[in-house]
C-alpha cells in the first residue's frame, strides 16, 4: 500500500478494526461450537451409564444416535472447511 493509498484510507482504519475483532470473535466462536472433543466425551459418559445401569438400552440408543448426528455434523463443517 503506498504513501497516499494510505492517507486516503486512514478514516476506514477503526472500521477496519472492527471488523477484524469481529471476525476474530467469529472464528474463536465457530471452533468451539464445532469443537468434536465434548461430543466424544459424551458418547463415552453415556456408554459408561449404560453399563452403570442408569440408563436402558432405549435411552442409550436415542442418545447416542442424536450425539453422532451432531458428530457428524462437525466432521461435514470441517471437511467442508478445508475443501
Amino acid at each position: 500500500m503506498g504513501l497516499l493509498t494510505g492517507l486516503l484510507t486512514l478514516p476506514l482504519a477503526p472500521v477496519r478494526g472492527v471488523v477484524w475483532v469481529a471476525e476474530q470473535v467469529a472464528n474463536a466462536a465457530e471452533r468451539q461450537y464445532y469443537d468434536p472433543t465434548p461430543v466424544e466425551e459424551a458418547l463415552k459418559s453415556l456408554e459408561r451409564e449404560l453399563v452403570a445401569g442408569h440408563i436402558d438400552e432405549e435411552e442409550f440408543d436415542r442418545r447416542e444416535e442424536e450425539l453422532l448426528d451432531e458428530l457428524d455434523e462437525i466432521h461435514r463443517f470441517w471437511a467442508a472447511k478445508q475443501a
